[in-house]
């Protein structure tokens, strides 16, 4: 019986003609792991004891405190670890084995949560996402935080794995000590260049939370389309969404919102100004900068920075939003503003003369005058050309690093005393890049490398993987984003192990494992590194 196929490739020499011979075993790449986590936690010891689980048997006790985001939570990770664990229905009728092995310790009868702390309402930026897991025949599950428990029940649904015979499923004995290393863990997806549905959103979260991610960066609107359906201005997404049916109603983003707090995570609206706003205009046109090209008014450009109509359609719809949106946290854009529209328009060149400013100056004066519009008890994101044009920030505002040169950006942004998100290396519309390639990526781990002041390092609290939607739609999101992001996930919960820069062998299995996880609950992810199955 042939053990392995052998394929002989000829190569051409200066020496002339030789041949390589190439062994390729049958069956995955990368077998995948049986009952191992991602992201990896702190602290794991797992020993060879295991139990068995009867869907009949086992039970989920809660005690101290309790709230509606706990009760939901274990209705849904029961219903996981029952349903989408890899059984077929017609094995769902498990059997009784007879064994005779004495690291078998029984079934596993019961988990117990204790909550320590009352639930709060919503996900927050300094929230406490730590957990301690003890598994045995009745498991332990503590923490000071709803989210922490979150985070510990996920952690729990991906212990268990199947029997070689897929009939049981079985968990081993394991004692857990976890919590994440950055605060800010995100996904961002662009709704503007292709609509995503309701449904397509509210998957997207869940896969967030699979991978414990806690961030939803919704760039809502752009250039292309204006997706949110306001209130105040319903003329906006009447003229600039695509479609009437392609737009979120409050009912649409009240639902989200709702489901993103079930698991932890929070909901951060982009409204990106005073670029990649042309959608923008084809109902209220004023308030864009007519771009000239030889005295000649070609198009609409970024919005006119001098006019009070810009500022108080910004000031009226924020207001709502931010009465809609419970997150603290604004993201207001400030990236590729077109300069040279602004240079060229004549009333803005008569205003920069008497002014005595510069093009850039115009940004600057935009963005001063945009932030104080927020509500009082905001909190704003930026993209890092904001800083680079020096802004004048509040302390608190964070700085979002997306180009080249970003080691130099994330130093000088840290000396400045702001913190920092990263987001260059994790450009998810970079098709060539791998999840390999993601996960050599390490900001704090770069700024380190380069300054040696662990201090300035801890000022980057987090970072996104970025989804821009030039390239996908709703039938190819999820495929893009995993399994790629999981590598982001990892390296923004996960201690790192000696250099950042290599990725762990151990790594390359728990992804196969991790990939067929998500898929068995509904999440579409392309496979992690070549051949291989899922059982679904």
């Amino acid at each position: 019986m042939l053990r392995y196929a052998l394929v002989f490739v000829c190569i051409r020499s200066i020496w002339g003609f030789g041949y390589h011979v190439n062994i390729v075993k049958p069956g995955p790449l990368y077998p995948p792991t049986k009952g191992e986590v991602w992201p990896k936690p702190q602290n794991e010891r797992k020993e060879p004891i295991y139990y068995s689980f009867d869907p009949g048997h086992f039970k989920v006790k809660v005690q101290q405190e309790t709230c509606d985001i706990l009760t939901n939570a274990v209705e849904r990770y029961i219903y996981i670890i029952k349903n989408k664990s890899g059984l077929h229905a017609r094995d769902r009728k498990l059997r009784a084995h007879r064994r005779t092995d004495d690291v078998y310790k029984g079934k596993i009868n019961q988990l117990m949560i204790t909550l320590t702390s009352p639930c709060e309402e919503y996900p927050h930026f300094d929230m406490i996402e730590s957990y301690n897991l003890s598994v045995a025949d009745t498991s332990q599950l503590t923490s000071t935080s709803i989210w922490g428990v979150l985070r510990g029940l996920e952690t729990f649904s991906q212990l268990f794995y199947l029997s070689n015979d897929r009939n049981e499923l079985y968990i081993n004995k394991t004692d857990i000590i976890d919590f994440p290393r950055y605060k800010h863990r995100g996904i961002l997806l662009d709704t503007s260049r292709h609509y995503a549905t309701t449904s397509t959103i509210l998957k997207l979260l869940e896969s967030i939370s699979i991978n414990k991610m806690n961030v939803f960066h919704w760039h809502i609107v752009d250039d292309q389309s204006f997706p949110y359906q306001s209130e105040k201005f319903p003329e906006i997404s009447e003229r600039g969404a695509y479609d009437s049916s392609m737009v979120y109603t409050k009912e649409d983003i009240l639902m989200i919102i709702d489901f993103a707090r079930n698991r932890g995570i929070r909901v951060i609206p982009e409204f990106d100004v005073p670029g990649h706003t042309a959608s923008w205009g084809l109902a209220y046109p004023g308030v864009l900068t007519e771009c000239y090209n030889q005295q000649q008014m070609v198009g609409l450009g970024p919005m006119d920075p001098t006019k009070n109509i810009t500022y108080k359609l910004l000031a009226d719809l924020f207001t709502e939003v931010q009465e809609l949106f419970p997150e603290r946290y604004f993201h207001v854009g400030g990236d590729e503003v077109e300069l040279n529209c602004w240079s060229s328009n004549p009333h803005l060149r008569d205003y920069m003369n008497k002014n005595n400013l510069k093009v850039s100056d115009l940004h600057s004066l935009f963005m001063r005058n945009v932030i104080p519009l927020l509500s009082n008890n905001s909190k704003v994101i930026v993209w890092q050309e904001v800083f680079d044009e020096k802004v004048p920030l509040s302390m608190d505002t964070l700085v979002q690093v997306w180009k080249n040169g970003w080691v130099t950006e994330m130093i000088s942004v840290l000396k400045s005393g702001h913190s920092v998100l990263f987001s260059a290396a994790w450009y998810l519309d970079s098709l060539n890049q791998k999840w390999t390639d993601l996960y050599k990526q390490d900001p704090r781990g770069m700024v380190l490398d380069a300054t040696d002041n662990s201090s300035l390092a801890e000022g980057v609290v987090g970072g996104e993987a970025c989804m821009w939607g030039e390239m996908i739609n709703v039938r190819s999101v999820m495929a893009r984003v995993w399994p790629r992001a999981c590598a982001v996930a990892e390296r923004l919960w996960s201690s790192v192990e000696g250099s950042y820069y290599i990725v762990p062998a151990e790594a390359y299995h728990r992804i196969e494992e991790h990939t067929c996880r998500m898929i068995r609950r509904g999440i579409d992810s392309g496979p992690p590194s070549g051949p291989g199955f899922c059982v679904v």
